[in-house]
């Protein structure tokens, strides 16, 4: 089957330099991207998910849970 998608210059500018990358076409990547996004056969069986809260939380500090006595005896949360 053919298909014409119309993206703009920007997109088609990702999608052309990932092709590159993979040493894929821009139809055969298109096709894969297409077809795992859509739970297709063909496509990846576990496609890589972003989560854009991951990290939302993070402390930044290293001390965790079990110090957590400790903090409190420090007085955690006092200036």
């Amino acid at each position: 089957m053919s298909t014409t998608v119309h993206v703009s210059q920007s997109l088609g500018d990702r999608l052309a330099a990932e092709a590159a990358r993979r040493g894929l076409t821009v139809d055969e990547l298109s096709a894969e991207l297409l077809a795992a996004g859509l739970g297709q056969p063909g496509g990846s069986a576990n496609p890589r998910r972003h989560l854009a809260f991951a990290g939302a939380g993070a402390s930044g500090s290293s001390r965790g849970a079990e110090q957590a006595d400790d903090l409190l005896a420090e007085g955690f949360g006092r200036d």
